[in-house]
């Protein structure tokens, strides 16, 4: 589907105020630690693959790392892509509705990204204070299965952040339109 040509011309974040362009800032910045880490995981890969075909020498615990690191980054990525609204929407059915009934039903899908990302911030805590509690650990390494857990937190909050804003966001196009109608 096409986006509105305005849309694309547009920064992302020129339509937030102070504490919104805030947040994208730490969502940005976020997303690129995460890309950071998918890089350093793409990096031990290569060297553990090459050691181990040629040298007969791998990285110890090379797929503990990954999937504890892949994790972590992951949850990184969400809130950003939220905030430059970068989420799959299928507008088949919405393209000829009104701009506030567009807003009011992105507003919507923003509350639920907002109440998930809560929910997954606080019950991903909840089940890396477990494991820590626990005291579980990686069958290679011996790491800290908390930690990565742990990692995760702070990416699903930000999400959570993300989509409460911008239903604020929507709920702003959604008086906007209104009172231009009302004009």
């Amino acid at each position: 589907m096409q986006e509105p040509v305005g849309d694309k011309s547009v920064e992302p974040g020129a339509r937030f105020g102070p504490g919104g362009r805030a947040l994208l800032a730490a969502c940005k910045y976020v997303a690129i630690a995460g890309g950071l880490a998918f890089v350093g995981i793409v990096a031990m890969s290569i060297v553990s693959i090459t050691g181990r075909k040629l040298f007969s020498w791998p990285v110890p615990g090379d797929v503990e790392v990954l999937q504890m690191c892949a994790a972590a980054a992951s949850s990184c990525f969400f809130a950003y892509c939220h905030m430059v609204n970068g989420d799959v929407k299928v507008d088949f059915f919405t393209h000829n509705l009104s701009v506030s009934t567009v807003a009011a039903m992105d507003g919507f899908g923003s509350l639920l990204v907002g109440l998930f990302g809560a929910v997954l911030a606080w019950r991903t805590a909840a089940g890396a204070l477990g494991v820590q509690a626990a005291g579980e650990t990686s069958a290679i390494l011996g790491w800290p299965v908390w930690i990565p857990m742990a990692l995760m937190v702070p990416g699903f909050a930000l999400l959570g952040a993300a989509g409460f804003y911008m239903l604020g966001v929507h709920v702003r196009a959604i008086v906007a339109a209104r009172a231009r109608v009302a004009r």
